[in-house]
């Protein structure tokens, strides 16, 4: 084999010497041989093919095993397709190749044939292409991938090139109600709508690959906003661009539907107070623009909550949407309506009113709501508005004080005898009607949810180690900020609701003190102060019984505080009801003692686990002699009997130093901390542990 198969024109073997030939032929980075096509015996092989199948004779290698025997098999098969007349034959077939990678290589096969067109000999040339293999191969996987994933896609995928659609998926069909026959070859604009045709069309002449949003038509003419998700790729082949059709009819619902809720009242439709900020803002420098009045209307429905305890909420709900129904009838296309909240409405009377059309439009709103109303399964419903009315510009100038006039003016309203209405007056802006504004919200603050609670830290006072806290009542007033006690309390007691809020109170504070030992903390008591007609008032054990059940609290971790004044009025009606509150487990507490008269003899016969000395005592300390003999009297009273003391009000270093050196028990104030909302308290509790 140290020959070349074929002659050489003589000029070239004059160029070419036979073994440089030979050299080069062995330097190729490919397989080369030439076989007899009758004996099937090698009579010529460079390095690389004699490497691989050597020289032995192919029937040799066709009746072996292994990779060498199947390629044996795939030159005679080949050769045998030239003795039947094929011009060449090739075949692709695996290669051992190093380190146990599998390597493919093509095979081509030339016949040489005499000149009765007999084959001789067939010369064998074989190339690596395990990389071009291994590409078609991810090609056609990626492509059977993508073939999947379109059809199984929620999402329309769309294959165009050159502008015109060369495949769709099912749900891109469906988007369209087209079918596939009815889309191939289509331009891609043609399922466009016009308005964007032209931004579509700007988007395939640039070719990139980018997101935006647009619109289709379905076969109905419909048009369907979408989100296009533009991408290029090789496919079959060839670069075509694949669009997804994201449909947002769902997304921009549901976004019409939040903007509603963000600018309705969900139980009736009605603009919210939002949406009615907004819009009263834009009204005003309207007619401040055009020179008109405006007129701003409150609405009230008196003793509404009424029919919530009686009736039910549900049918209080109903009653509300009647009567929103019965404000729309009266309006006219220049008015407002909104829901304020709760029971109260606002109107804006529009058109350039004056005072007798605003009283007019108010007349008439009294007469709708005032008629009786039919609710589905409630007796027949009266309701008496009160309604306040302010002016723009003469009652204010902005949205704010035209509200604060018109509401003082429905207050007015109410106090005249309700289902009436009131224009705003500047002496209707005095404290009288500001307290008489302020009563009416008291009777609604509970029901509304603005009340909440404030814990202030208890700590012993060697060692300042927490031991419990005392829940102080804030009102979060919609106007006027947090109230403390001092704003409204008194107020409470004179409309009798002490008894509610103070039951408010009880579950609330039982509440915290549960959480907080299931929070992991140790069991902190929880100290009340209670009023004097919340104690005195039909039911009161009863009400703290409810709260303790209600939280799942044990007795011992809540503390009430009750003034001597409370104690010593009354002695023999207070020891069986101070007895019913030891027997839930109750600690008593004697707060702000030492401004009554209760004696030694007296503290002795009651059930009393605590005393707090008064922060009018605590306040001089320890500069004023008559101050310090009281604290060391009481803190020695307290020893004598087996009572803790607390000090409140404690505010200085030099209070906290001289209680703990009297051997007070426990302090309370702002040297330790102010009164704390419920998750402040929780960070400063952590924070000390």
């Amino acid at each position: 084999m140290s020959s070349l198969p074929f002659e050489a024109p003589t000029d070239a073997a004059a160029v070419l010497a036979p073994a440089t030939l030979l050299r080069w032929a062995d330097a190729l980075p490919a397989l080369l041989a030439c076989y007899d096509a009758d004996t099937r015996a090698c009579v010529y092989a460079n390095a690389r093919h004699a490497a691989l199948l050597g020289d032995t004779n192919l029937a040799e290698l066709e009746a072996g095993r292994g990779r060498r025997a199947e390629l044996a098999r795939g030159i005679v098969d080949a050769i045998e397709r030239l003795r039947a007349g094929a011009a060449s034959a090739r075949f692709e077939a695996p290669l051992a190749h190093g380190e146990g990678r599998s390597a493919w290589a093509e095979f081509e096969l030339q016949p040489e044939r005499d000149a009765d067109g007999q084959l001789r000999r067939c010369l064998v040339f074989a190339v690596d292409v395990t990389r071009h293999a291994a590409a078609e191969r991810a090609l056609r996987e990626s492509e059977e991938r993508l073939a999947k994933f379109m059809q199984a896609s929620l999402e329309g995928i769309v294959f165009h090139k050159g502008g015109f659609i060369v495949d769709a998926n099912e749900a891109a069909l469906d988007l369209l109600g087209h079918r596939l026959d009815e889309v191939l070859g289509r331009p891609t604009l043609d399922f466009v709508a016009p308005d964007e045709a032209e931004h579509v069309a700007t988007v395939l002449r640039a070719g990139v690959d980018t997101r935006y949003e647009s619109a289709v038509i379905d076969r109905a003419g419909r048009r369907i906003p979408v989100e296009f998700i533009v991408r290029t790729m090789q496919r079959d082949g060839e670069r075509q661009r694949m669009t997804v059709i994201r449909d947002l009819r769902d997304r921009d619902a549901a976004r019409t539907h939040i903007e509603r809720l963000a600018q309705h009242d969900e139980l009736t439709g009605l603009p919210n107070r939002r949406a009615f900020m907004r819009s009263i803002e834009a009204r005003l420098e309207a007619a401040r623009a055009a020179g008109e009045p405006l007129a701003l209307l409150v609405i009230d429905l008196d003793h509404f909550r009424r029919i919530n305890d009686s009736l039910g909420h549900g049918i209080g709900d109903a009653v509300l949407q009647r009567v929103a129904e019965c404000i729309r009838a009266v309006l006219r296309a220049s008015d407002e309506v909104a829901r304020f909240g709760g029971d109260e409405f606002m109107v804006l009377v529009g058109g350039g009113p004056q005072r007798a059309d605003v009283a007019d439009v108010a007349a008439k709103l009294l007469e709708a709501i005032g008629r009786p109303l039919m609710v589905a399964g409630a007796p027949t419903v009266s309701l008496m508005p009160s309604i306040g009315i302010a002016m723009f510009p003469g009652d204010g100038a902005s949205p704010a004080e035209l509200i604060r006039h018109a509401d003082t003016a429905m207050y007015r309203a109410k106090a005249r005898g309700r289902a009436t209405t009131q224009f705003f007056e500047p002496a209707l802006a005095s404290d009288a009607y500001a307290a008489l504004v302020l009563e009416d919200e008291l009777g609604r603050a509970l029901e509304r949810g603005e009340f909440e609670l404030h814990y202030q830290p208890q700590v012993r006072a060697r060692d300042g180690v927490l031991v419990g806290a005392e829940a102080l009542i804030r009102w979060r007033h919609p106007q006027r900020g947090l109230l403390a006690p001092a704003h409204f309390i008194g107020l409470a007691e004179e409309q009798r609701l002490m008894q509610p809020i103070g039951a408010w109170v009880l579950r609330e504070a039982a509440a915290a003190a549960r959480r907080w030992r299931d929070a992991g903390a140790r069991a902190l008591p929880v100290a009340v102060n209670l009023s004097a007609r919340q104690f005195q008032g039909d039911g009161f054990v009863d009400s703290v019984a409810d709260a303790l059940e209600r939280s799942g609290l044990p007795g011992h971790l809540l503390e009430l505080e009750l003034t001597e004044r409370m104690l010593m009025n009354e002695l023999a009606d207070v020891s069986p009801k101070l007895a019913e509150l030891k027997s839930l487990g109750i600690r008593l507490s004697v707060d702000d003692f030492g401004t009554g008269y209760s004696s030694l003899g007296q503290l002795k016969s009651l059930p009393i686990d605590k005393m707090k000395i008064d922060r009018s005592f605590v306040s001089d300390l320890p500069e004023a002699r008559d101050s310090v003999a009281i604290a060391r009297a009481v803190i020695q009273m307290g020893r004598s009997l087996g009572i803790a003391v607390i000090a409140e009000g404690v505010e200085t270093p030099a209070q906290r130093d001289f209680l703990a050196g009297e051997r007070c028990d426990e302090l309370q104030g702002f040297a330790i901390s102010q009164p704390l909302p419920a998750a402040a308290f929780d960070d400063w509790v952590a924070q000390r542990h």
